[in-house]
């Protein structure tokens, strides 16, 4: 049996429509029918610049949510139910991802990488703008190639002083960045500063930054460096490439090790000028917010998740609906993020 997809057949062309087979869930699969494909940012790269692309025809798309219509074998999928509705990340570190990306009416996904949106008290939709957004906070404070930070379920965490750490978040208006300002009041750090446009500050405060710098300010580094002294070791940037990520370098201390994490590839040095002595070294490493790379530690997010999610400690993000695969539609959202001016989209491929 086929089904339909939007597949990308060469690098930077346009998405088209296609039939591919619909796959059959192996060990710890579940076969889903996908009811929201969510679009993010880095699908965009995908389709212009071959990001993660494994082979052609590529099947593009990361967040799904479905409904469970086979189930494989094996101790993770068999705590789910044909009709189940879960949501997940699809990334597959090793191997082909076109059974498993959701630009297609069927998908396979990892029983491991999912929850069961019942357990959220969100929609469908709302479920949809968790996976990537949240997980790439996640991985970022949380892994070892992130910040290294405990995650908060973990025995560690609960003899780590969060209340006394400080964190500096960079791009805190992006989904991503107030996933991570949530994610960081959850584990308990008090002192979260952010840089972001001002227009957002009232929100960010909400989602629980301690402070707000407007990114357009004159003076970002030295307000940074008002309220941390030469003490701040933590630091995540979740929207500047290369050499945009110099001010959450610079306001590393220059004393003590620091480390910031991007999003973005951390593609080029920096004048010693600006950015200081950081005379004990620093660290500025890419991580990809994706659960394959991080097995165990995924499985405890998606444990945790829909708890944080129904008890309102996480939120879902805004987001706006296309329906059906409509190439032309799909196409124009992707120009959309690379022009600057996208939103979270979620496709819904049987309408």
């Amino acid at each position: 049996m086929s089904q339909k997809a939007l597949v990308l057949r060469e690098i930077g062309t346009p998405l088209v429509p296609g039939d591919r087979p619909i796959p059959q869930p192996g060990q710890n699969h579940l076969l889903l029918k996908v009811l929201v494909a969510g679009l993010n940012p880095h699908d965009q790269r995908t389709r212009d610049a071959g990001l993660f692309v494994t082979s052609f025809p590529f099947v593009p798309g990361s967040d799904i949510v479905g409904e469970v219509v086979g189930v494989g074998e094996g101790e993770h999928s068999e705590i789910f139910n044909i009709g189940d509705h879960v949501f997940g990340h699809t990334f597959v570190k090793d191997g082909d991802a076109n059974d498993f990306n959701p630009l297609q009416q069927y998908a396979l996904a990892d029983a491991r990488f999912v929850a069961k949106v019942a357990d959220t008290g969100l929609s469908d939709d709302e479920a949809s703008t968790i996976p990537v957004i949240v997980l790439a906070g996640f991985i970022a404070l949380f892994s070892s190639s992130g910040l290294g930070l405990p995650p908060p379920f973990s025995a560690e965490a609960a003899s780590f002083d969060f209340a006394a750490t400080t964190l500096l978040v960079i791009g805190g208006g992006s989904n991503t960045g107030m996933a991570t300002i949530e994610l960081a009041r959850l584990a308990g750090i008090k002192q979260i500063i952010v840089v972001a446009g001002i227009r957002n500050e009232a929100e960010i405060k909400t989602r629980g930054a301690s402070h707000v710098i407007d990114r357009h300010a004159g003076d970002v580094l030295g307000q940074i460096r008002a309220i941390t002294g030469d003490d701040l070791i933590y630091a995540v940037d979740t929207v500047n490439p290369g050499q945009k990520q110099e001010v959450g370098v610079a306001a590393l201390s220059n004393s003590k090790k620091g480390t910031l994490i991007t999003l973005r590839r951390p593609d080029g040095d920096f004048d010693p000028d600006h950015i200081g002595t950081k005379s004990a070294g620093y660290e500025r490493r890419l991580v990809l917010g994706v659960s394959t790379g991080h097995p165990e530690l995924a499985m405890g997010f998606w444990k945790e998740v829909p708890a944080w999610l129904k008890d309102g400690k996480i939120s879902s993000s805004k987001y706006k609906v296309v329906k059906g695969l409509d190439a032309d539609v799909v196409n124009k959202v992707l120009d959309d993020y690379r022009d600057g001016k996208g939103e979270k989209t979620n496709v819904h491929p049987w309408e």
